[in-house]
């Protein structure tokens, strides 16, 4: 039984058993997952015959839902209340309608927007050459069928339409809602084609820039105004990153249409497409704040700050004896105190009332014990006490005024704090350039086809005077694979991670990889230098006998890693900066999280250069905890009190012992696993910093390639209108004879004093005085350079 339709309420006839078999089909269009309806066909024959009958019969094999129109004017209100995604016209006969008449009424209609039409024509005869199809195609055709009344055939040509035409054009209207989510979306959104031609922009983009579409699309991107606050070099860095199919994402200035430049935080990303080429450029943009008003919360933040601080030390100082936590002390205050304070103090006397209690609890409770029937005097130097130990920095110096010494203090706090915490609406993401690769030096398979020039430079690589600076000349910048490979095999890695030189080697070159070769200290000289501190370090003897295998496995991995995908800016700089990292990680140990994290990361994913995959389980929780505690230990905000650790408990004890008194403790031996930890992170943290410990000429070197490092942190700083962290690393003013004297004096000299007395290197601490010596002849000489004018 079929049905006609001779009006616009005319019913579907349906195969109704085909139609459950093949009720719907799933399509994904990108991320987006869509369920097809059953295809909606209409035929369009003024009369029934067997090509008529073989569609009829194919749309009912096929599970489609089929009507049949008689005439050009039944078939259009058919299809306008249908909606059919394919309709077969018949166009071998022109007396009973014209086809490419109605095929045109058709596609004047909207919906018809996402229609196949398919025209059925005659038979060419042997002696007439084949027509044409383009006559069709601008009749509004899409296919052409030549008669064939075999069900097989049409059921064919239906069923190639539907997996072809109809399923992209199914895609296409599902765009639709992609658009309205664009149009609706509070982001600017531009896209332009791979030739930076103007595509799409949805309103809040004409909002954001003063622009209507109508003014934009179809423009190239140069032929729009542009601000000149940008850096020279910005727009070539953009196009080379995006040109690599990288995503960028940075701070950009546009210019509105009424001339105003306006900052904008931008992420392009980059949209393969056919023959895997790029074929758009998709570019999110969002408003920040101007660095004016970057500038006016700064300077409201740190006055309400100093405001805060001043008026805090001032009522503990008239109020020294009731700063107390002492239960009596706090039930005996005035009853004129805030009512949140009268509520606060039962719950600290709860708090001190606890019978599971820390050791600083044990302290404090000691120390208010002591204050009840001690003089006035001595219980007001309790309550100073009281307030030394409620500080979490119980290890870090206090500093003098900023005026008494700028560059120790500028140091000292862009390394040793988190940076300062405001809403600035700034974000710095850093964009690492890609690893280029230097085809002409051919990777060694094993350490023994190393070539002959790096063979004869690592054959000193045991030495401390060894010159790292020579082996990144002569490996192109890749240092770290060639000494890794190296030291490695010196130490057994491979043997004890049961892991072939294949995937060690591939593993250093993933490592070295991911240093940022462009960065002039942190890259992966820096960490093929430390690797080297670490493995002279593990030679020595007391070292090696207080460490088992595994630690020391642990300590050249950690140092291979420490640093990777470091961007050359501090973790002050990305707090500031609002960066993703910082977000990611609390603005706590930025930088060494995201090392220790992305290291392990980038091992595992590849089975190729997966040292760890042979070992044993509980082998590489071990191994991974301690990399992991070796790295975080590389954080400066926790210099002092590693430092102090180790002097209390390994250096003490060790002293004692030489000199014959009765403390029984082994600060060195193995059973001390906690030692081994203080050890290890002590080795690191001197191995990281070990540049004011090399001979003169490595020192200096490294003394102008940090200098350089922070000399561009500050000059982004000073772009982006964030908070300068060390004004000292100005590139015009700063003094780098200073800035080292200030580094040895804070940093190094007790620390290396420390390690020396554990681990005897004398020829390190000769190092040390040679170049402080160096140093102080050039500030007293006022030379602000790494070396005499007479000497460059």
């Amino acid at each position: 039984r079929r049905h006609c339709c001779s009006s616009a309420e005319a019913e579907t006839q349906t195969s109704y058993t085909s139609v459950k078999q093949v009720s719907s089909a799933e399509v994904r269009i990108g991320p987006m997952r869509l369920t097809q309806d059953p295809i909606q066909v209409l035929l369009i024959f003024a009369k029934e015959d067997s090509q008529s009958d073989g569609f009829w019969w194919a749309c009912d094999r096929a599970g489609y839902r089929c009507n049949i129109a008689r005439t050009p004017e039944s078939a259009l209100e058919c299809f306008l209340d249908k909606h059919h995604e394919i309709i077969v016209i018949d166009h071998r006969q022109t007396r009973n309608f014209d086809a490419e008449a109605v095929c045109r009424s058709i596609r004047a209609t909207n919906p018809s927007e996402h229609t196949v039409i398919l025209a059925v024509v005659s038979q060419a005869s042997g002696d007439r050459e084949e027509a044409s199809v383009l006559p069709l195609l601008h009749a509004g055709f899409n296919r052409r069928f030549m008669e064939n009344n075999s069900i097989i055939a049409c059921y064919n040509e239906l069923i190639q339409i539907e997996h072809g035409e109809v399923r992209s054009q199914f895609k296409l209207r599902a765009c639709n809602s992609v658009f309205t989510a664009l149009d609706h979306c509070h982001e600017a959104i531009e896209i332009t084609s791979d030739d930076h031609v103007i595509q799409y922009v949805n309103p809040a983009f004409e909002r954001m820039m003063g622009y209507h579409k109508g003014e934009l699309l179809g423009k190239e991107l140069a032929e729009l105004p542009k601000s000149d606050k940008n850096r020279a070099d910005l727009l070539d860095t953009i196009n080379t990153c995006i040109k690599k199919g990288k995503e960028w994402q940075g701070v950009y200035y546009a210019r509105r249409k009424s001339g105003d430049s306006i900052q904008q935080h931008v992420k392009i990303t980059p949209v393969i497409g056919q023959g895997g080429k790029i074929r758009h450029f998709v570019s999110l943009k969002k408003l920040c704040c101007t660095t004016d008003n970057n500038k006016q919360l700064h300077k409201v933040h740190r006055d309400s700050g100093d405001n805060s601080q001043t008026e805090s030390h001032s009522f503990r100082y008239k109020n020294r004896r009731k700063e107390s936590i002492d239960v009596k002390s706090i039930s005996s205050r005035g009853s004129d105190a805030p009512s949140l304070q009268n509520r606060r103090y039962p719950s600290m006397a709860r708090i001190h009332s606890m019978t599971i209690e820390a050791p600083i609890t044990k302290v404090i409770n000691i120390i208010n014990a002591a204050q009840e029937n001690s003089p006035v005097t001595v219980a007001e130097a309790l309550d100073r006490v009281l307030e030394i130990l409620r500080t979490t920095e119980l290890y870090s110096p206090q500093l003098g005024t900023k005026d008494e010494d700028p560059h120790t203090s500028d140091l000292v706090g862009g390394l040793m704090t988190d940076g300062l915490r405001r809403l600035s609406g700034n974000e710095y993401v850093f964009t690492k350039n890609v690893h280029q690769s230097h085809s002409h030096l051919a990777m060694p398979i094993t350490i023994n086809d190393v070539p002959p020039c790096i063979a004869q430079l690592l054959d000193n690589e045991e030495s401390w005077e060894f010159n790292i600076f020579e082996l990144e000349a002569v490996t192109h910048k890749r240092p770290l694979v060639y000494l890794g490979l190296k030291v490695f095999s010196r130490f057994g890695v491979c043997e004890f991670l049961h892991c072939s030189e294949t995937t060690l080697r591939a593993w250093l070159q993933v490592i070295e990889a991911n240093y940022h070769s462009s960065n002039a200290y942190h890259n992966s000289t820096h960490a093929a230098d430390v690797l080297h501190a670490t493995a002279f370090f593990l030679g020595k003897e007391r070292v090696k006998g207080s460490l088992d295998q595994l630690d020391e496995v642990a300590a050249l991995i950690a140092a291979t890693v420490h640093d990777v995908d470091h961007p050359g800016r501090t973790n002050s700089f990305l707090c500031n900066a609002g960066s993703e990292l910082a977000v990611l990680y609390n603005d706590t140990a930025v930088l060494e999280s995201h090392h220790t994290a992305l290291a392990f990361q980038l091992t595992v994913k590849d089975s190729k250069c997966n040292i760890f995959k042979n070992i044993d389980r509980n082998h590489y929780r071990t191994l991974r905890q301690a990399i992991i505690d070796m790295v975080l230990a590389t954080e400066m905000t926790k210099h002092f009190e590693h430092v102090n650790k180790f002097v209390n408990s390994i250096n003490k004890p060790m002293a004692a012992e030489i000199e014959g008194s009765d403390c029984e403790c082994n600060p060195t031996g193995k059973n001390f696993p906690e030692n081994q930890i203080l050890i290890k992170r002590m080795m690191i943290k001197c191995a990281d910093v070990a540049n004011p410990c090399r001979p003169l000429d490595l020192c200096i070197e490294w003394a102008g390639r940090i200098s350089e490092e922070y000399f561009a942190q500050t000059d982004e700083e000073k772009r982006q209108g964030l908070p300068v962290v060390m004004p000292v690393f100005d590139r015009n003013t700063c003094s780098i004879p200073k800035s080292q004297i200030s580094f040895i004096d804070y940093f190094i000299t007790d620390m290396f004093d420390a390690w020396d007395a554990f681990a005897h290197l004398p020829a390190l601490m000769q190092h040390l005085a040679d170049n402080y010596k160096h140093w102080k002849t050039l500030d007293d000489l006022k030379c602000k350079s790494l070396r005499l004018p007479s000497d460059s």
